[in-house]
């Protein structure tokens, strides 16, 4: 029988203690509720999902919508300015999302993605040049995340002059403490941006996806301007925000494994096997993006009212012993095949062959180039940053010689 939906207690609370080790958390919870309501950082309560076959399920459920909105009061309207960055992928259900979905996917397939190769490596290969000669850099700042915002910006057709500005707006807008009217402040100042900057490649557009979007715009009726601002917002962000996360957390990880950093430096085949296991063990993603009930949902023998927020924890997925041996263990001779770190379904993460190839890339040259490096202070006083749906690194002080 189902047990019966409770209120949270006062110590499931995503707080400081999460940011800094959430993987503590969803231990706990996959022992004592697997499907249980926690009050999120802004005070709102939400149904985590913690284990691995759960996650998996609920993740290509239909009765779990991304469209928060159909639950919404007749008349309901959003914000103006948020309502226009938050209408794309991850906040729609077919088949919107089917038709959106259409529009970006060829530009992210494999084929295409291995075309990149020599870009991203020479991308790679000019940070790391610039990093030569130095004692000490902040990894985060040199490295992980001027590597993929490059990327993206390239690939969209985003000035690369921007970039610093987009650090600032994305911190703001994955701040899981951020206080409202800042975060609608920025949201403001990001759809300012775009719709400038969608009117100025309107006038000179260029061989890059944002001008394609632009034509398939102003062609027909299957892309509209509020959907184009938010899509464009969107790959701009996770383009970005989840590889950094990957290639940082992924550093600080190899750093305190030092005789697997060793075995990847001298066999790079090893590489692509080792990217896999990374994303699994590190979790550059805490969870999936938020669903709400349509109506009453079975989850983990856990009945979930109707109109309740669900979070489905990939990160804790990837954490459970079920389903991977010693989880906590970073083994880079694991078959992590089926981890969920791109998500499952129809939302599956669209830019993970991306990911992939500047993870081996970035792994690859950084470790050649720099075999001495190591952490400048002990991991134990690195941050994690104050976010619920990221799990990044605030700074990664390493020494390169």
């Amino acid at each position: 029988m189902d047990e019966l939906a409770s209120s949270p207690p006062e110590a499931d609370r995503l707080d400081e203690r999460y940011f800094q080790d959430p993987l503590g958390l969803f231990a706990r919870l996959r022992e004592e509720g697997p499907v249980k309501q926690v009050i999120k950082p802004e005070g709102k309560p939400a149904w985590l999902v913690t284990r691995y076959e759960d996650v998996r399920a609920a993740l290509v459920d239909p009765r779990l919508s991304m469209d928060t909105s159909k639950l919404r009061p007749e008349g309901w309207q959003p914000n103006p300015v948020f309502g226009y960055l938050n209408t794309h992928l991850l906040t729609l259900d077919p088949p919107d999302h089917t038709r959106l979905r259409r529009l970006v996917v060829k530009a992210f397939t494999a084929r295409r993605v291995a075309a990149l190769r020599p870009r991203v490596e020479a991308i790679t290969f000019g940070l790391l040049a610039a990093m030569e000669g130095r004692d000490e850099v902040d990894l985060i700042e040199t490295f992980a995340f001027p590597l993929p915002i490059t990327v993206i910006c390239e690939l969209l057709g985003i000035p690369a002059s921007d970039r610093q500005r987009f650090q600032a707006w994305s911190r703001d807008m994955v701040s899981a403490v951020i206080a409202p009217e800042e975060f609608l402040e920025t949201a403001a100042t990001v759809h300012r941006y775009f719709t400038g900057l969608l009117a100025e490649k309107a006038r000179t557009q260029t061989d890059d996806l944002l001008s394609a979007l632009i034509t398939v715009r102003d062609s027909g009726d299957s892309l509209t301007e509020r959907e184009l601002i938010a899509m464009v917002f969107l790959l701009m962000i996770a383009g970005h925000e989840t590889t950094m996360n990957l290639i940082a957390s992924g550093t600080l990880a190899m750093l305190s494994h030092p005789e697997d950093m060793a075995r990847l430096r001298s066999d790079p085949s090893l590489l692509p096997g080792a990217v896999e296991e990374l994303l699994r063990y590190v979790n550059p993603v805490n969870h999936a993006s938020e669903r709400i009930t349509l109506e009453p949902t079975s989850i983990g023998g856990v009945t979930i009212p109707a109109g309740e927020a669900v979070i489905c924890v990939t990160s804790s997925a990837n954490h459970d012993p079920s389903r991977f041996a010693s989880p906590s263990q970073l083994d880079l001779d694991r078959d992590a095949s089926g981890h969920l770190a791109f998500g499952h379904g129809i939302h599956y993460c669209l830019g993970a062959p991306l990911a992939r190839l500047e993870g081996e890339i970035a792994f690859g040259a950084l470790l050649s180039r720099f075999p001495s490096m190591r952490l400048a202070l002990p991991a134990s006083s690195l941050r994690w940053r104050q976010s619920s749906l990221m799990h990044g690194l605030e700074t990664l002080p390493v020494l390169l010689r």
